[in-house]
């Protein structure tokens, strides 16, 4: 992995971490500097930084830089319902099932596999690996993802995400019975005893705020729309897990239950976490207007609430 290390004059003291990178990193965009400090692979001395976090004379920044390699990933003709498509981005519907980027484990199948067969022109911003990709969705989440197809827009939609311009809503169904209105502010980290898990008890950990929107109420479940400030990794399944009401059907967060009520028996057959990326908004990188994706829930999960629903009528 290459690491690059720069000092910081007096000259640059006081500027912004991603700014002050930028200006002196030839090749580096400020959405790439500003991932390569999301991903913990800059460092000030022994303090990871934070984006913002301002330089100061004397120190040495320390960044390590993932390999470029794209020749890796092979474009494949994989089901990607695409909403929207220009010259600047491409809007999908992600399957459940399928994860974001090729990693350990995911060499193939994965949305960036599928976007190199069905878009030719992507942006390379945060690794080759991950061309064009500005926010992700859980392996097991499904719904609407904007993907850039170069640089510019990729800085300017990294930048709507940071600054928590875009209006992020998903569909839940989670166990007991809770309201609309209610908002959960707790910081996530990664979890200290299980690296699988995020946890809002986690010694480091970075603000998160999710607001639950909307709630229908049904016998021992409750169907909510949840809006996101922020993206954190697991943010809603960790905050829903968090106040007593996980998620159905998330393994990992305590939302799998062995015995339910006859009338909630459809949810056996969930092979996921009933969560859905309904609807996303932002500004367009390009011309600045608002632009506005929603996606229907899949069938899977549709028709799991069609039987609840029919069963307690």
């Amino acid at each position: 992995m290459p690491r690059l290390e720069v000092d910081v004059t007096h000259e640059q003291a006081g500027e912004r971490l991603d700014k002050y990178l930028a200006s002196v990193l030839a090749g580096f965009s400020r959405a790439q500097i500003q991932r390569l400090i999301r991903d913990e692979r800059v460092r000030i001395g022994a303090t990871v930084p934070r984006a913002n976090t301002p330089v100061r004379a004397g120190d040495r920044v320390v960044l390590d830089v993932p390999e470029q390699t794209l020749s890796t990933v092979d474009p494949e003709e994989l089901p990607l319902p695409i909403l929207y498509e220009d010259a600047d981005l491409v809007v999908v519907d992600k399957p459940a099932g399928m994860v974001v980027h090729p990693g350990a484990g995911h060499a193939r199948g994965t949305l960036v596999n599928a976007l190199l067969h069905h878009v030719k022109d992507l942006s390379g911003i945060g690794g080759e690996l991950r061309p064009g990709i500005v926010h992700r969705l859980d392996r097991g989440t499904s719904g609407v993802l904007v993907v850039a197809k170069h640089d510019r827009s990729h800085e300017a939609l990294s930048r709507q995400f940071h600054d928590r311009e875009v209006e992020k809503e998903y569909i839940a169904l989670v166990w007991g019975v809770v309201q609309a209105g209610r908002r959960i502010d707790a910081p996530i980290g990664r979890d200290p005893k299980d690296r699988q898990k995020m946890s809002a008890r986690a010694r480091r950990a970075r603000t998160a705020v999710t607001r639950i929107t909307y709630a229908q109420h049904l016998r021992g479940v409750t169907l909510v729309r949840v809006a996101i400030a922020t993206g954190r990794t697991h943010q809603i399944r960790v905050h829903l897990s968090e106040i007593g009401h996980p998620v159905v059907g998330d393994a990992l967060y305590g939302g799998v239950r062995r015995r339910v009520p006859g009338d909630l028996r459809a949810v056996a057959r969930l092979q996921r976490p009933f969560l859905h990326a309904a609807r996303l908004a932002f500004r367009h990188p390009g011309d600045g207007r608002r632009l506005e994706f929603t996606a229907p829930l899949p069938e899977d999960l549709q028709t799991v609430l069609d039987d609840i629903t029919e069963a307690q009528q």
